[in-house]
């Protein structure tokens, strides 16, 4: 099975499909250009966080779920020598990804074959800056990496900032989001949600970023980052966004789901 496509239009650059599911696009020699609104939008969070930070601290992220590892690429080339760790258990698609689209060799990015909850748990508290879940299995976000204990087990690993970036996918109202948010929001006390208007407004599918971090947010940075964009997100922060859950339980071990399949969705050819 392959799950790395060339795209005709782009010379060198990849579609990663999982069935008729495309979950990433990379062009390697373009790390730069991001095809996904939703992975520019997770460019501007980092650049309003933790990439801010003065150049001579060194960054720790680890991304949770791999694809073509475009996210990693990108902030090797926005900020070098950042020490990344992505936990892909789907080694077939890592050696793809390899043997056609190979890291550069000093590119401190760090592949290991684990699911996300193995990979946390084998790091040390206060490892990193930031956590980048951002996890499909096909077309679904894993319900093992959106419990209270997944995010227990996050909070220990992230340090300073504390700051955690979660790509899910959902239709209105939101009832399976809004357990996870609500997840986030007991255990960081600064979140923000994310998404395009089409999907807040519940006309489609779409993704939603919910983002979570101890040290406060430059919210206002970027949203004005996000309003030049084709196309721009709906970002609610403060008591709007700790309100958004309404009431929602929060997903435990003995009690999840993954996320709901696509239902009309350009996640879907």
């Amino acid at each position: 099975m392959s799950y790395l496509t060339p795209d005709d239009a782009i010379p060198g650059a990849y579609r990663v499909l999982f069935g008729r599911t495309q979950q990433s696009w990379v062009d390697p020699d373009r790390p730069d250009f991001l095809l996904f609104e939703y992975v520019q939008h997770i460019a501007i969070v980092l650049d309003h966080t933790v990439l801010g930070l003065p150049e001579e601290q060194r960054i720790r992220i680890v991304h949770i779920g791999g694809g073509g590892l475009s996210i990693p690429r990108w902030v090797e080339w926005r900020r070098p020598h950042t020490a990344q760790v992505v936990c892909e258990p789907n080694t077939d698609l890592t050696d793809e990804v390899r043997r056609k689209i190979p890291l550069g060799r000093h590119s401190g990015i760090k592949v290991r074959d684990v699911d996300g909850r193995t990979g946390l748990a084998a790091m040390p508290d206060g490892w990193a800056d930031v956590v980048i879940l951002d996890a499909f299995d096909g077309a679904r976000v894993p319900k093992d990496l959106v419990t209270a204990e997944a995010f227990d087990e996050i909070r220990r690993v992230v340090r300073g900032e504390g700051v955690l970036i979660t790509n899910v996918t959902d239709l209105a109202p939101f009832s399976w989001s809004k357990r996870v948010a609500a997840g986030i929001a007991e255990r960081w006390s600064n979140v923000i949600v994310g998404a395009e208007p089409a999907v807040h407004k519940g006309r489609r599918f779409g993704n939603l970023l919910l983002v979570g971090s101890v040290g406060r947010l430059d919210v206002h940075g970027i949203k004005r980052a996000t309003a030049p964009l084709p196309i721009a997100y709906r970002w609610l922060s403060g008591r709007d966004a700790l309100a958004w859950p309404g009431g929602a339980a929060p997903f435990t071990d003995d009690d999840t789901d993954s996320s709901p399949r696509p239902v009309g969705s350009k996640l879907w050819f």
